[in-house]
C-alpha cells in the first residue's frame, strides 16, 4: 500500500471586493492523520487550522532557512581557515637574525 502522496502547491492570488490584491493562497493534500493532528493542534491554540498551518509552515521554513545559513557559514569557516593555512605554508621559512630577546613586561 503506497501512502505516499504527491503534493503540486501553486500560489493563487485573489482581489477583494475593493480591488486591492489578497494574501496568496495555497491548496496543499494533508493525509487524514496529519490533517486531524493539525486540528488538535489548532483547537489547543484557539486558532483556525488555516492559521495554524501557516504558523508552523513558518517556523519550518526559518528553521530550515537558520540551519542553512549556519551549515553555509560553518564552510566559509572552514575555507577561510584552510586559505590561511595554506599561505602561511607557502611562505618561505626566514631565519632571525640575531639571539632571541627577552621580553619584559611592564606593569602600570
Amino acid at each position: 500500500m503506497n501512502t505516499g502522496y504527491t503534493v503540486c502547491i501553486m500560489a493563487t492570488r485573489q482581489n477583494s471586493s475593493n480591488g486591492k490584491p489578497k494574501s496568496p493562497r495555497v491548496q496543499v493534500v494533508l493525509p487524514e492523520e496529519l490533517c486531524d493532528r493539525l486540528t488538535v493542534l489548532a483547537e489547543r491554540e484557539s486558532r483556525t487550522v488555516s492559521n495554524m498551518a501557516k504558523v508552523l509552515i513558518q517556523e519550518g521554513v526559518n528553521r530550515l532557512e537558520s540551519e542553512h545559513l549556519s551549515k553555509n557559514n560553518k564552510t566559509r569557516e572552514v575555507s577561510t581557515t584552510d586559505q590561511f593555512r595554506s599561505s602561511l605554508e607557502e611562505q618561505q621559512a626566514r631565519r632571525l637574525r640575531g639571539a632571541p630577546r627577552r621580553i619584559k613586561l611592564y606593569r602600570p
